[in-house]
C-alpha cells in the first residue's frame, strides 16, 4: 500500500478506495468526501479545535479523517473517538427494531492496528457509554464532530455534551440525520436520531441537510458567533 510518505493526493485516494472495498458497511462514497469537504474548510478558515467522533466502531472513518488531517496540514489537530466497544445499547422507545443490543461491537485494539496498518498516529480513545464518557473527556474546543450513535438518546447525550464546545465556524454531522422532505433519497432506517435532533435544537432543526449521490443521511450544523447562540 501507498506509504505516507508519498504525495498525499495518492494516499487519499488509494485510502478512499481501500475503505470502501473493506469497510463499506461504515463508510461510503457519499460519506467519506462529505466530511472531507468539513475538515478541510476548517483548516482553510483556521478555526480551532480537535476533532471527535461518537461511534467510532473499528475506526476507518478515524482513519479517514486523521488521513485528510495530515494531507491538509494539520497534523497536529488532535482526533478523538468515543465508544462502548459493547456494541450498542438497548434501543428506546423511538428506536426501531433493526438491531440486537450488542450489534456493532468492536475492541480498540482494532482502531489502533487499522491506522497502524496505514502508518497514521491513532486517535485518542475513550472507551465507555456516553453518558459516563463524554461529560469529563471531551475537548474544550471541538472544531468538528461526527455524531454515530445511531439511537435517540446516545444523539441526545451527545448533542448535549458537543454542541456547547463546537467553536464559531465550527461544525458537528449527524448520521443518519434523515430529512425525506430535504432528501427524499435519505435512508430513513434510523428515525430517533431525527427526533433527537428535534428536541433537542427545538423544532425546526437548525441542521442543514447534506445530499450526496445515494441515500446519504447527514445533517450539518456550523456553530455560530457566541452572540447569535440560542
Amino acid at each position: 500500500m501507498t506509504m505516507p510518505g508519498l504525495p498525499t493526493t495518492a494516499v487519499l485516494t488509494e485510502l478512499y478506495a481501500w475503505l470502501l472495498e473493506h469497510h463499506g458497511d461504515t463508510v461510503d462514497a457519499d460519506r467519506l468526501p462529505a466530511i472531507r469537504t468539513e475538515l478541510e474548510r476548517i483548516g482553510a478558515d483556521g478555526v480551532p479545535g480537535a476533532v471527535v467522533e461518537l461511534g467510532c466502531y473499528q475506526g476507518a472513518m478515524a482513519l479517514w479523517m486523521r488521513a485528510v488531517l495530515d494531507a491538509s496540514g494539520q497534523q497536529q489537530r488532535p482526533v478523538h473517538v468515543y465508544d462502548s466497544f459493547k456494541g450498542l445499547p438497548e434501543r428506546g422507545e423511538k428506536d426501531p427494531e433493526l438491531f440486537e443490543p450488542g450489534f456493532l461491537k468492536a475492541e480498540p485494539e482494532q482502531v489502533l492496528a487499522l491506522h497502524d496498518r496505514w502508518g497514521r498516529t491513532p486517535p485518542v480513545i475513550h472507551p465507555g457509554w456516553f453518558a459516563d464518557t463524554l461529560p469529563g473527556q471531551l475537548p474544550a474546543q471541538i472544531a468538528f464532530a461526527y455524531l454515530d450513535g445511531d439511537y435517540y438518546d446516545s444523539i441526545r447525550t451527545c448533542l448535549a455534551a458537543c454542541v456547547p464546545r463546537v467553536v464559531p465556524g465550527g461544525a458537528l454531522i449527524v448520521d443518519d440525520y434523515a430529512d425525506l422532505q430535504a432528501n427524499p433519497k435519505a435512508w430513513n432506517g434510523l428515525p430517533g436520531v431525527k427526533a433527537a435532533c428535534e428536541d433537542y435544537f427545538n423544532a425546526p432543526s437548525p441542521l442543514e441537510v447534506l445530499v450526496g449521490g445515494g441515500d446519504l443521511a447527514f445533517g450539518r450544523y456550523i456553530a455560530p458567533a457566541p452572540s447569535a447562540r440560542r
